[in-house]
């Protein structure tokens, strides 16, 4: 192995200083992921509760409450796995970065393809994310008499 210089190692702690500020981002994203799954799953436990007791027609509209969360949950947990995958492909991107100029190979071919692989996992799962929201706001709605709108109600 050769001799690293101090100069050597700065450039590749500046090659990994993008890739850094990307994990930062992706801990945002995460963090927001993970705190709508535990709403979510907070109002699964609320309903479960309730669902036994309730008086048929309020029965009916939980268990399609339920079936419209337990959907958000998966959707969820896939953007949070597919987030936490780009997160761990993009660390391998910056150990490789340095394993790559301490063993003087090239290693751009990998470093290329684990980056792409990060990127498509990151979209699929703002994807998922971006789902999750479309079904939450679409199932949603607040009641006639607490709203002044400007305009015909959109037919959903």
């Amino acid at each position: 192995m050769p001799d690293a210089s101090v100069a050597t190692i700065a450039q590749i702690i500046q090659l990994s200083i993008a890739p850094v500020f990307l994990l930062a981002g992706l801990g945002g994203i995460l963090n927001v992921v993970a705190s709508r799954l535990a709403r979510v799953v907070d109002r699964v436990r609320t309903l479960e509760q309730d669902v036994p007791t309730a008086e048929a027609e309020l029965q009916a509209a939980e268990l399609r409450e339920l079936a419209i969360l337990d959907r958000r949950m998966g959707l969820c947990h896939w953007s949070v796995a597919l987030c936490t995958t780009s997160a761990l492909l993009i660390c391998l991107v910056v150990m490789i970065l340095f394993v790559a100029d301490l063993v003087t190979m090239n290693f751009a071919v990998p470093v290329s393809l684990l980056f792409i692989a990060a990127m498509a996992s990151l979209t699929v799962g703002l994807l998922l994310f971006l789902l999750e929201v479309t079904i939450a706001t679409r199932f949603v709605r607040v009641d006639e008499k607490f709203v002044t709108r400007r305009g015909p109600r959109r037919a959903s």
